[in-house]
């Protein structure tokens, strides 16, 4: 009787054990998240900012303008991580464009106020890449104990599913083509 005691104490114990490691685990990649979301935020902060220093110089150019208007938008409003990750991908590459816009007026890129915005945003940009790998460590880590054995049958019986990574986008991973001009 003693032992079946025993056993089913130890038994407890390890699955309390368990529980709470994969609780913590799960706690840490929504604190890496939250680290992320705040990074995101000071970046649609700034961009609004950033567009109307670009449109004082370019204002003909208002495609970009509402290209980029429209995908911070989008980002601010999405709810999901999947639905973020899409969205502030979508944003990066409008952003690029608006650098490429402010890339034809060398008055702009002289500007004072364009010059601290363009330092403060690849600041913050930065501090998304740090959070991101943050993020993508604890993810790793708790997607791994989730899946070994015999964690995972707890996990499984407890419906803990799988986190995310938070990839760059595909024109990201791309190899830059270089060419040269021969004379």
């Amino acid at each position: 009787m003693w032992i079946i005691l025993i056993v089913a104490i130890v038994l407890v114990a390890w699955i309390v054990m368990v529980y709470n490691g994969l609780i913590t685990a799960k706690n840490r990649v929504d604190e890496a998240w939250s680290d992320i979301d705040v990074q995101l935020k000071r970046r649609h902060d700034l961009i609004p900012n950033l567009v109307v220093t670009v449109q004082g110089y370019a204002s003909h150019e208002s495609g970009v303008f509402t290209k980029v208007t429209e995908a911070r938008s989008q980002a601010m409003q999405a709810q999901s991580i999947d639905d973020k990750i899409a969205a502030e991908n979508q944003l990066m590459g409008a952003m690029k464009s608006l650098f490429a816009v402010a890339e034809n007026y060398p008055e702009l890129k002289a500007n004072t106020n364009f010059l601290q915005l363009q330092t403060e945003l690849s600041d913050t940009e930065d501090k998304v890449q740090a959070s991101r790998r943050f993020y993508n460590g604890n993810v790793r880590d708790f997607n791994t104990k989730i899946q070994v054995f015999p964690t995972n049958l707890i996990a499984g019986f407890l419906k803990f599913t799988a986190y995310k990574f938070f990839e760059a986008a595909e024109e990201e991973k791309a190899v830059p083509q270089v060419q040269f001009n021969r004379s």
